[in-house]
């Protein structure tokens, strides 16, 4: 195994592990099961594609940051994350924003991957290179609140729409979760463009 393979396989290994240990017996089975779709899909196509296309050591510790957050939620569900529930009584907030939390590192996270892929696979550079994954981000936000609605809509589970959906009474859930995310998405593309303008990265 080569030296560069090593951080990417600690970071899977890891994961693995926390995530069979969580699945033991998460809050509501069902729920876990609907939120970790994305993990069945996403760390295999992560594995798969590894050698046709490496991500930064740097990326690779994001994404494994939000998979271990997201694997928290899963098992809790994102309305009764207990360190927010705690917060939301000590501040006197309206809601648990667990969610919230990771709508917006979602933004913040996965701009990074997607701005490699576009700058070293696609070869896009300039102002095309920073606007296209925020462009992303907004379309892959839109079409997961579609997606959470449509869930929702074929199981006809109230219980599984309130731990799903985790509108906790607020209508406008759907629309703040797509804001916070762009609004970190564009975090990243700020922080991006400084850091290849003012430090030379590429």
């Amino acid at each position: 195994m080569k030296g560069k393979d090593k951080l990417p396989l600690t970071l899977l290994i890891v994961f693995i592990i926390f995530w069979l240990f969580i699945a033991i017996k998460p809050y509501d089975r069902f729920t876990w099961f609907i939120e970790n779709i994305l993990t069945f899909l996403f760390v295999p196509l992560l594995v798969i594609t590894y050698k046709k296309f490496r991500f930064s050591n740097f990326t690779y510790i994001l994404l494994f940051l939000f998979m271990i957050l997201h694997t928290l939620g899963s098992y809790y569900t994102y309305t009764n994350m207990p360190i927010f529930n705690w917060l939301q009584a000590l501040l006197e907030l309206t809601r648990n924003h667990y969610d919230r939390v990771v709508h917006f590192l979602f933004g913040l996270i996965f701009y990074f991957p997607i701005y490699e892929i576009v700058t070293k696979k696609l070869k896009i550079q300039g102002w095309m290179s920073y606007l296209l994954p925020l462009l992303l981000i907004i379309s892959f936000k839109t079409i997961y609140e579609i997606l959470e609605y449509l869930a929702v809509i074929f199981t006809h589970n109230i219980n599984f729409s309130d731990s799903f959906l985790g509108m906790q009474g607020d209508i406008w859930d759907a629309q703040k979760d797509i804001m916070v995310g762009i609004a970190g998405a564009i975090v990243s593309m700020i922080s991006s463009w400084l850091r290849k303008k003012y430090f030379f990265y590429k």
